[in-house]
């Protein structure tokens, strides 16, 4: 049977990430980076195309697994007829070369246990070279090398072009390997004691999450996604990516799969309200930074979403040997949304700064040069059609959410010159400009007969964007067109308790054939209106139900199937993660004002 998405807990160093299945098996890394060729892809195909398996021989499936504390550090306990046995995953916080550590411990009896591992570079399409040296077995090709050794040395064989140890373990025994990526034209890596790496990691993250200042009735939940917000974070930039893997669909079987190994402006705003509120400044500071130099330049050169360092070419291809999360194809790397225009993002990055400068985060001497030269651009675009904020891949439209996004635009830009007069700039244009956006929106946007803003103008159809709306500040959350989307989105959009982004079956809008689960961000988004409108009770329901359905390590993919009851697309989600940190804090904050 396939594993489901949300069978998958996930490890990481802060530049990379892998998922561990719960039946032992490491179906998905990426070395040496998030959006590097994965080495080992059986999530995206099979066990031949690359996957290390350590379980039990003879396939018990595991009783239990937890994260350790607050840590990214995964035990995984099996109970077998001999004995009980314990295997701990994590990747220590990188020096040079990315680690996978695999520390296996006899709890009880005697286990005998097997390390069966496939590596296949390039997705799961280049079989390396493989041979012994220094106590290790290497796996060599083209400019990449993977070293596994064993602690003690365990005698090993080859068998199906893979590596497997078999060992039995007793009571208070332990068996370390550790796997480390290399640059094939070097030297051997450095080596690591695993026992002591396993201790530093543990205090480097529990260090790490004492720095949350979220003390709500959702403190486990919470700080489960701010450690996951952290393990999607590329330390050496900044940089966070939207998820950890590319093409788990968002419909089972469908074509619906994405490459979501990138940084997205769209997100900054809420990341960073989630970082700056938790606590987190120094997340907030570098997000921030990696905002500003990914978006340096030409404002007309300005993209919806940068590489984890802020590359600008993420050029989308097929991999067509690979047969896709079960039969979902194609798998794509890279992604072709990046030449999309959407206007949003102008409104995301100058609230993002806004945000940062109420937050007190030291401002960069060029910071607001770069804000002022993205408005005089979006004084003179804002009026054209656009992909939007789901990324359609139909005609461009007048979206009502990316002409939400241009009015904040203006909107914090006139805010930032009334609090600082000396700042450069046309407040009086910048005004006239909101004003025009607000009237057009309202008259263009809003269906007088169902009280409710539209997905475009003229459109009949919804979107859960407009949720955004008393959020972004375009109305206040009392406002009767604001009250009546709410009512309208939960009529039309709702999806087994939660949120679709749009009415299902719109090919004619994104171009797409297929259709899609309920959209969590979108979810988290309704509790949020709801709770702003009044709706308390609801809200606090509806975020409820939301937690119920992490899986048993505190994880969100991007989309629920609430028939088939299962998680889709990539994963973990950040956006998800975000959304539910969010609304934790504006659910609690609300309790406290009562």
């Amino acid at each position: 049977m396939p594993r489901r998405i949300e069978d998958y807990a996930v490890i990481g160093d802060l530049q990379t990430a892998a998922l561990v299945g719960r039946d032992g098996s490491i179906d998905w890394l990426c070395l040496p980076r998030f959006d590097s060729a994965a080495c080992f892809a059986a999530l995206l195909g099979d066990a031949e195309n690359g996957h290390w398996r350590i379980a039990p021989r003879g396939g018990e499936s595991c009783a239990d697994r937890s994260y350790r504390g607050h840590t990214l550090v995964l035990d995984t306990v099996w109970e077998t007829p001999t004995g009980t046995v314990k295997v701990t995953d994590f990747m220590p916080h990188r020096d040079r070369a990315p680690d996978v550590v695999r520390v296996v411990e006899g709890l009880s009896g005697r286990v005998t246990m097997a390390s069966q591992i496939r590596l296949r570079f390039d997705y799961g399409n280049i079989m390396p070279w493989v041979r012994r040296a220094d106590g290790h077995h290497v796996a060599i090709a083209g400019p990449d090398s993977v070293w596994l050794r064993s602690e003690p040395a365990l005698p090993s064989y080859g068998k199906d072009f893979s590596t497997r140890y078999d060992f039995t373990i007793g009571a208070g025994e332990r068996v370390a390997f550790v796997l480390t990526w290399h640059p094939s034209h070097e030297k051997h890596p450095r080596r690591i004691d695993p026992y002591e790496t396993l201790e530093h990691t543990i205090e480097d993250w529990e260090a790490w999450s004492a720095e949350c200042r979220y003390e709500g009735p959702w403190r486990e939940a919470v700080l489960r996604s701010l450690i996951t917000l952290k393990a999607l974070t590329y330390g050496p930039s900044g940089g966070i990516v939207a998820a950890a893997t590319t093409s788990l669909p968002e419909e089972i079987g469908g074509v619906r799969n994405w490459d979501y190994r990138f940084c997205w402006l769209r997100d900054a705003t809420l990341t960073l309200n989630a970082l700056v509120s938790s606590g987190y400044l120094t997340e907030a500071r570098e997000w921030r930074d990696w905002l500003l130099r990914a978006v340096a330049g030409s404002p007309a050169d300005l993209q919806i979403m940068y590489g984890i360092a802020g590359e600008r070419r993420l050029t989308e291809f097929e991999v067509p040997w690979l047969k896709g999360y079960e039969s979902s194809t194609p798998v794509r790397i890279g992604n072709a949304a990046v030449e999309q225009h959407q206007l949003d993002v102008y409104g995301e990055v100058l609230d993002s700064l806004h945000l940062a400068r109420q937050s007190g985060l030291q401002q960069q001497e060029d910071a607001w040069n770069l804000q002022r030269a993205l408005m005089e651009f979006l004084e003179g675009r804002w009026q054209e059609p656009d992909e939007g904020i789901w990324e359609v891949r139909g005609p461009r439209r007048h979206f009502v959410h990316s002409k939400v996004m241009a009015w904040v635009a203006a909107d914090r830009a006139v805010r930032a010159v009334e609090k600082n007069p000396k700042l450069r700039g046309d407040p009086a244009r910048w005004r006239a400009m909101r004003d025009t956006v607000h009237r057009e929106v309202c008259e263009q946007g809003y269906d007088p007969e169902r009280n409710t803003f539209t997905q475009y103008y003229g459109s009949a159809e919804l979107d859960a964007a407009t949720l955004l709306i008393p959020e972004v500040g375009f109305l206040p959350a009392s406002d009767p067109r604001v009250v009546g989307t709410v009512d309208a989105v939960c009529r039309e959009l709702g999806h087994g308790g939660f949120v679709r982004r749009y009415s299902p079956g719109q090919s004619h809008v994104d171009g797409l054939p297929g259709s899609e689960g309920a959209f969590l961000a979108c979810s988290f988004w309704l509790a949020d209106a709801l709770h702003a409108t009044g709706r308390r009770a609801e809200a606090r329901d509806l975020f409820e139900r939301l937690l119920e359905i992490r899986n048993d390590v505190g994880l969100l993919a991007e989309e629920w199937d609430p028939v088939a009851r299962r998680q889709l697309g990539n994963f973990p989600q950040a956006f998800s993660h975000v959304g539910l940190v969010n609304t934790a804090l504006a659910l609690s904050l609300g309790d406290e004002g009562r």
